[in-house]
């Protein structure tokens, strides 16, 4: 593949959506730069509270400096916040105490967009100097073209939108049935049993049968077997704590993480309420690996609102909260498609 050359405004910000996925609101977005070169891209929610721009700006600068190639960022600023005649640009507080933070970890900001809901400009230009650009220019840059011929798109939000379950009746009972059986079982032999059916599932090219999918939704009702399962997802030889932290040596096989989020959407049509919190939490869970940090919390959401006691969803999101992100982010050779997208 192609490197990109990123050469004007409009491409950073084709590049800025089509990495994320999504066309952000009302969020701080920074991409470290070494030696020009475009390492890990950030994109965070604008401060809401006047008057916490410094501990904000220390913990972007936190997650920046977990790339230690890093010598500069670039960042686009977008909000809906308008800009009054003859005065600075919104969350010129925020921005000065992230320069700041940054120069102390020998960081410089290179450069930064202001972006509006119909415009752009450079977040620097003198107030009352108009030098804005139509969104609407940012479909023609190159950096758009390249990535739209590579298949990629831009979501206008980053709203999760799940497909319709069946909720036929029998799944319910064909899956309680399933757990029963489950529950007969020596835990050592059904959590091995469940492997090796999610194994066979993960290496498949095709989608499970009915059947298959059943055993599927039951296992994952149980945490200890959902825990063996979730640790099979990265296709990694390593203590099982180690890679549910994302803590480990080796980096996932990203394609066989996103064939497992495309199995557990496809085991979630079949679920019914009782029985979708643990498949909606470890597709939230596979989110945050991933660096999806808001979508994970979207999941963790949606896992409460089936049950409002499912304690796995509940603490995951306290981790969110908690601004915790996944080990293999931190590092280039690990971390998926090399961004992250905090609350």
């Amino acid at each position: 593949m192609n490197a990109l050359t990123i050469k004007d405004p409009a491409d950073l910000l084709s590049f800025i959506g089509h990495t994320l996925g999504f066309w952000p609101q009302e969020s701080l977005v920074c991409i470290t730069l070494d030696k020009g070169k475009v390492g890990a891209t950030l994109r965070i929610d604008l401060p809401r509270q006047p008057g916490t721009e410094l501990p904000y700006a220390r913990t972007v600068s936190s997650y920046l400096t977990s790339d230690t190639n890093a010598t500069s960022i670039v960042f686009a600023l977008y909000t809906s916040s308008h800009c009054e005649p003859g005065q600075p640009k919104p969350h010129t507080a925020t921005i000065a105490a992230l320069t700041g933070v940054l120069a102390e970890n020998g960081i410089t900001i290179r450069d930064g967009i202001f972006v509006s809901d119909d415009a752009y400009s450079p977040y620097d230009s003198e107030p009352g100097q108009d030098i804005s650009l139509p969104i609407s220019t940012t479909e023609y840059s190159r950096v758009n073209a390249e990535f739209i011929y590579r298949g990629s798109t831009i979501e206008p939000t980053n709203r999760i939108i799940l497909p319709t379950p069946t909720h036929e009746a029998g799944h319910a009972a064909a899956v309680e049935s399933c757990m029963n059986s489950i529950r007969s079982q020596a835990l050592h032999q059904a959590t091995l049993q469940a492997s090796q059916l999610w194994t066979n599932m993960l290496d498949s090219t095709g989608f499970p049968t009915d059947e298959d999918c059943t055993t599927l939704i039951a296992n994952f009702q149980f945490p200890h077997i959902r825990d063996r399962l979730m640790a099979d997802i990265p296709g990694i030889d390593e203590p099982p704590q180690h890679i549910l932290f994302a803590q480990t040596q080796s980096a996932p096989k990203w394609s066989r993480v996103e064939w497992a989020q495309q199995l557990l959407l496809h085991a979630y049509t079949r679920t019914s309420p009782q029985h979708a919190a643990p498949i909606l939490t470890t597709i939230g869970y596979i989110n945050w690996w991933e660096g999806r940090g808001s979508k994970a919390h979207q999941y963790m959401q949606l896992a409460l609102d089936t049950d409002p006691g499912y304690r796995f969803a509940r603490l995951t999101d306290q981790m969110l909260g908690a601004g915790i992100i996944a080990g293999w982010t931190t590092n280039k050779d690990t971390a998926y498609k090399n961004h992250l997208d905090m609350l």
